[in-house]
């Protein structure tokens, strides 16, 4: 019986590796693990963007996902005009159950953009992804059904791990991930674009026990613009949609943002809007961007079942994206949402 208990756990845990990857509501401030092709299609030397969420905390550390990102344009003076080589590094670092399980990503990116027509307004992209991922299973911070004792808790079913986790803790394995996007503008001030990614190609094989377990391919379809009203206010929306094994999220929404120093090189620019996860939760959002710093907050609420379970605390998120941009006139226009 203590190793039936045990087995299914172990079971369940593992299959959050093949059921649905780590995801962010402000998935737009993430753009590597959105989309390998994302990677140095942004106006500017180089990007820095992070993110961090803390998902369900009336559950204490139920889900703690932090991810970090660094890519930049390269040979830009060997390539055409208007096209874009793009090289980037980027992890993330998530937390289930207390730290019960961790995974931990390494992941190196690349992406090529051909420019369509003469004055780079319109491109078509492609982009690579290799990944080194970790995975630790540590179910002694786990409490079990046999350990509750009359008055409390004692030993029970933990005693039986080293006998069901045959193969170890630890698993390491590499993973493959690919993108396409189209970026396009009709003024060189406007920008939209569309894109997909599929992310486990190769099906990574984990196997804490004696069974296997292969990751399912991740398929995101995304989507998203930013459209100036005037010369103050601007549109940004965004979409997305994935699906991964049998679980699928539709998220959208949009912000309006606000030039408040009315510079159009170096915008001082506060935003505010909300997104929508279909049948899940709704996401209201808040941000700042000063001199090429933008800074995002935004919280879940959920709207699901679950909010009985979680009192309707989804969870809070934050993001940074930093853009390095060179002294002189503004670029094509990239996309931001």
């Amino acid at each position: 019986m203590k190793k039936s208990y045990l087995i299914l756990l172990t079971i369940l845990l593992a299959g959050t590796l093949k059921a649905q990857d780590p995801h962010f509501s402000q998935f737009f401030s993430s753009p590597l693990t959105l989309n390998p092709a994302f990677t140095g299609k942004f106006d500017g030397l180089w990007r820095l963007a992070a993110n961090h969420r803390d998902q369900w905390p009336s559950i204490p550390k139920a889900y703690v996902t932090t991810s970090a990102s660094i890519d930049f344009p390269i040979l830009q003076t060997r390539i055409p005009e208007g096209d874009v080589f793009g090289l980037g590094i980027s992890g993330v670092s998530d937390a289930s159950a207390d730290n019960a399980l961790k995974l931990n990503y390494g992941s190196l990116s690349m992406s090529y953009h051909k420019a369509v027509d003469e004055n780079g307004y319109n491109t078509i992209g492609a982009g690579f992804q290799g990944t080194y991922s970790s995975t630790n299973l540590d179910l002694t911070k786990l409490t079990f059904e046999d350990e509750l004792r009359q008055n409390g808790f004692a030993q029970g079913t933990s005693q039986d791990i080293p006998i069901v986790l045959a193969n170890g803790n630890k698993q390491n394995y590499f993973d493959l991930n690919a993108g396409l996007l189209f970026s396009g503008s009709t003024n060189g001030e406007n920008n939209y674009y569309l894109g997909t990614s599929v992310y486990h190609i190769n099906r990574p094989k984990v196997n804490y026990t004696d069974k296997s377990w292969y990751l399912s391919g991740r398929v995101t379809v995304h989507a998203g613009g930013t459209f100036p009203l005037s010369d103050v206010v601007a549109v940004n929306a965004s979409v997305i949609h994935q699906i991964q094994n049998k679980a699928s999220e539709t998220t959208l929404g949009a912000a309006l943002s606000l030039n408040a120093n009315g510079d159009n090189s170096n915008p001082t620019n506060v935003y505010i809007g909300s997104w929508v996860r279909l049948k899940d939760a709704i996401i209201p959002y808040i941000g700042l961007e000063v001199n090429g710093l933008r800074i995002g907050a935004s919280y879940d609420i959920n709207t699901s079942s679950l909010k009985a379970a979680t009192g309707s605390r989804g969870g809070s998120e934050f993001s940074i994206i930093y853009i390095k941009r060179p002294a002189g006139p503004k670029g094509i226009p990239c996309p931001r949402f």
